[in-house]
């Protein structure tokens, strides 16, 4: 996967530095680099990039300020010598936050957290947009429709997959993994020990979730984001 990223940063010593940065990692390609965030504006309207490495102390406008702007898929690393925006860079959901002087090592290590992020974003859509995925069950690859899904049961180092149908998948893997592949917020993590297909969840007994027989427990971790859904679709 290559990103396409840009640096906006008004002192030209450290925007030439991570220039040399970017241009040496090979999953980035470079679209431009900036010295305000106002003349930025117009040539990443017309090119958008996926990655924008972003001073926060700017004249004329913040790159806190130029974040709260920028389109919802476009993701941010912030850069700056001053520590105390660290709070307020994550406020506004930047991926990362880079403290100057700043080394090969970090901006690496931020770019490969950008790059998961968007190995990640790229595979839930592909999911979302094919309704279907392949898992390993007994020694062979098996084609599960999303669709048939109705919710998956995390045990130690393997999952157990609920098909509408009445049959269970085994499969050696991560419940992380899976949460993180899937489409959101079609599928949701209700528990450490469940993911549940919400477009399938029929009834609500005393915040759990009811399939036949088996009530899926909602924890306080993950009840937030449940009854954010529940809320989106109950009419009051």
């Amino acid at each position: 996967m290559t990103i396409n990223c840009a640096i906006i940063d008004d002192e030209p010593l450290a925007a030439g530095l991570l220039e040399s940065y970017a241009r040496k990692t090979p999953f980035l390609h470079l679209l431009g680099t900036y010295n305000s965030a106002i003349t930025a504006m117009k040539e990443l309207r017309e090119h958008p990039a996926d990655l924008i490495f972003l001073d926060i102390q700017m004249p004329e406008l913040s790159g806190i300020e130029f974040a709260k702007i920028l389109p919802s898929q476009t993701k941010i690393i912030f850069t700056t010598a001053f520590q105390q925006y660290a709070i307020e860079g994550y406020k506004v959901s930047a991926l990362d936050y880079l403290l100057k002087p700043i080394s090969y090592d970090d901006f690496v290590k931020s770019a490969n957290k950008a790059l998961e992020w968007f190995t990640i974003a790229h595979r839930q859509q592909t999911y979302a947009q094919d309704r279907f995925m392949f898992v390993k069950s007994d020694y062979k690859l098996q084609r599960v429709a999303l669709d048939d899904i109705l919710y998956i049961e995390g045990l130690k180092d393997y999952v157990r997959i609920y098909l509408q149908d009445g049959q269970k998948i085994m499969s050696l893997m991560n419940m992380k993994k899976l949460e993180d592949y899937l489409p959101r917020p079609e599928f949701l993590r209700t528990h450490r020990s469940y993911i549940v297909h919400m477009t399938k969840a029929a009834t609500i007994d005393r915040f759990r979730i009811v399939f036949g027989e088996q009530y899926i427990p909602i924890s306080d971790s993950y009840k937030e984001e449940v009854q954010n859904y529940f809320d989106e679709h109950t009419l009051s």
